[in-house]
């Protein structure tokens, strides 16, 4: 480890006399990136993590100058992995870094790939109002590039994420858009009737019980065999159950679907939101009779 750490400063002293000394610009430029790159390697191979990723966003500034930009933006995604491990802030800045110069020449695809990874690291810190916004500019270049799968996958994050924060509406119409492409596409028709659900218990979130007839006979146009599954059984009876203020068929019906079909921790934090509400307005009303 000792003797990994000595030849990283090693390689960091010549490459900085580089800079420092007199040469042609280029070449002066050229052989201290070489240095860093050695150098950089060597502290990853001591585990001196921010180092290294110092290391590398000097070999990033090299690139800039001798104007390899995907050099330089691939410099600053090594900089980003070394970060990750101790400093998610400098790791989002330097994957912000690469993203730019990604966008600067064309390669957008790159481009959303690091965004995605931006919104990874905020979600894992439970930062999730700026996972949103950047699972949702990754949906986007994605979009643009129409890899239209990892586009989806952003963009149910952004539903998920934007349901937790209770912005209902939002998630409900990326639910039906993604259920409304999957219907032309062969390989993700079976996955409908889940982006349906999905709609559905925000909707259900929302407390409007005529908007949720509304959405339920929307659905059933939208894909004719949808009334037949167990997934709109389910809205159904909890919507009846709301409208006759029922907690005891509330419970009774969410306990029988999850005997058949476990839900998961998401669907289960919405659908308690619901059965509180339905509480409150029980207690409401008991506390005016």
């Amino acid at each position: 480890m000792g003797d990994h750490l000595a030849r990283a400063e090693d390689f960091q002293n010549k490459a900085e006399k580089k800079l420092s000394g007199w040469g042609l610009f280029g070449s002066k430029f050229e052989d201290a990136s070489e240095l860093f790159d050695k150098s950089a390697n060597s502290f990853k191979l001591a585990k001196s993590w921010d180092k290294a990723g110092s290391t590398y966003i000097k070999l990033a500034n090299c690139h800039l100058k001798l104007e390899s930009k995907h050099e330089a933006a691939q410099a600053y995604v090594d900089a980003a992995h070394c970060y990750k491990k101790t400093n998610i802030n400098e790791a989002v800045s330097c994957l912000d870094n690469a993203v730019n110069i990604f966008c600067e020449i064309g390669r957008l695809s790159m481009a959303a790939r690091y965004l995605k990874e931006i919104a990874e690291l905020y979600e894992s810190e439970q930062n999730i109002e700026q996972a949103v916004v950047y699972y949702e500019k990754s949906a986007d270049f994605y979009e643009n590039e129409e890899v239209n799968t990892s586009a989806n996958q952003c963009k149910q994050k952004v539903a998920q994420f934007s349901a937790q924060l209770e912005q209902y509406q939002r998630s409900i119409e990326i639910y039906e858009e993604i259920a409304r492409q999957s219907l032309s596409n062969n390989l993700l028709k079976y996955g409908v009737k889940g982006h349906l659900l999905n709609a559905g218990i925000c909707q259900l979130c929302k407390g409007d019980v005529i908007a949720i007839t509304n959405a339920l006979e929307r659905y059933q146009d939208l894909d004719p065999t949808f009334s037949g599954t167990r997934e709109y059984r389910l809205l159904a009876d909890i919507a009846a159950a709301i409208d006759e203020e029922d907690i005891g068929k509330f419970t009774e019906v969410v306990k029988e679907f999850d005997s058949m079909t476990p839900l998961d921790s998401w669907k289960t934090t919405l659908l308690l939101r619901v059965k509180e509400k339905l509480k409150a307005k029980e207690l409401e009303e008991d506390d005016l009779t």
